[in-house]
């Protein structure tokens, strides 16, 4: 369906969002911010959170296969088997959960 085209690396401790540019099949760029990269099974994957796309639905995620070349250039890969789509699309929910967890604890940390 995409394929990566560009990213803009920006320092995490920047405070500056890290960003990707896709192109789709029909040949139209779509500008994504990185949400995270992280580990299910034994690969990587980042999620990817269209900045602006009129046709993306509110709060729509994509996830693709996160590699980097030997260059460190990173390279992004469809997933096209299902259950290697719903193993990642699990790990990406869990990793949400702990991530709203955290943020609980800390609140109510903040209120002792």
């Amino acid at each position: 369906m995409t394929e990566e085209k560009n990213r803009e690396p920006m320092g995490e401790d920047s405070g500056e969002e890290m960003t990707v540019t896709l192109t789709l099949d029909d040949g139209k760029e779509l500008e994504c911010v990185v949400l995270t990269i992280f580990p299910a099974g034994d690969k990587e994957y980042i999620a990817l959170l269209p900045m602006e796309d009129e046709e993306a639905e509110e709060g729509e995620v994509y996830l693709y296969r996160y590699t980097e070349d030997e260059d460190g250039l990173p390279n992004l890969e469809n997933i096209e088997d299902d259950e290697e789509y719903d193993i990642v699309a699990d790990a990406f929910d869990e990793l949400l959960d702990e991530q709203e967890y955290d943020e609980l604890i800390g609140e109510d940390e903040l209120d002792d």
